[in-house]
């Protein structure tokens, strides 16, 4: 157990028996009110958003979460496969405990998030920024890059980003997979 004191961004937090990942949190002090602390909670399971207050010094109850290296496999009817890269155990996760599955291709390294009293995956994240192979955009119009003009592009793993006119088929590009949108061109 721990109280509002302890909140960090990227804490998880059980609440009315779901589990909630601290987005962002403040405090509001008044000069005739008890002090108040204040959290944006966003589901685990990636279905909702909730903002909680409790009174300064309230009890919390954090859950304790391993971050462990695994490696994406495959994907079939039971979601989507991952090895442990240390004991090379398997392990099925559904797609809502992924944060960009659309971007998820073989062999890639995620972090996978195991609440340490059950053994059970929280979250699987993917690195921040991912080298992705365009497989099928329209051609550029040579020397259009004076403008920010975007067109669609679809990348080896299916998911479609907007990239810049010269941007080619063939081509490998940075991804950001928090937003979806493209960083930068990858030179060979």
């Amino acid at each position: 157990m721990a109280n509002t004191a302890d909140i960090s961004r990227g804490m998880i937090l059980k609440l009315d028996g779901n589990l909630y990942s601290v987005v962002e949190f403040g405090e509001n002090k008044t000069a005739r009110a008890a002090a108040k602390v204040w959290a944006k909670l966003k589901g685990v399971d990636n279905t909702r958003t909730i903002e909680k207050t409790w009174n300064s010094g309230d009890t919390i109850f954090p859950v304790r979460v391993e971050k462990r290296a695994y490696q994406y496999l495959y994907q079939d009817e039971t979601g989507y496969n991952f090895m442990d890269n240390d004991t090379f155990e398997q392990m099925s996760v559904a797609e809502n405990l992924i944060d960009a599955p659309q971007f998820l291709k073989e062999g890639q390294e995620v972090g996978i998030a195991i609440n340490t009293e059950t053994e059970l995956p929280v979250s699987v994240e993917l690195p921040d920024k991912i080298v992705m192979l365009v497989t099928y955009t329209e051609p550029g119009l040579r020397g259009d890059t004076a403008t920010r003009t975007l067109k669609p592009a679809t990348v080896e793993t299916g998911a479609t980003v907007s990239v810049p006119l010269f941007v080619n088929e063939g081509e490998l590009i940075r991804v950001n997979t928090k937003t979806g949108e493209y960083v930068e061109r990858v030179k060979d």
